[in-house]
């Protein structure tokens, strides 16, 4: 549950940044419906598990 909290707000904050830089609203708009789209696809498990080994390998370097 952290790491999906952590990742939208990692997420929201650059859809801030790339808003303010020229990306236009109706792309960000579209952006997110796919992301509800695919959200409730077959996908959304395979999504979720490798964004979470990826977190898992991130915290596991010590630089």
């Amino acid at each position: 549950m952290v790491v999906s909290i952590s990742l939208v707000l990692l997420l929201a904050v650059l859809a801030a940044i790339f808003l303010r830089n020229g990306l236009k609203f109706s792309h960000a708009l579209v952006c997110a419906l796919f992301g509800f789209l695919v959200a409730g696809t077959g996908m959304a498990p395979t999504i979720q598990d490798g964004l979470t080994a990826t977190a898992q390998v991130v915290a596991g370097l010590h630089p």
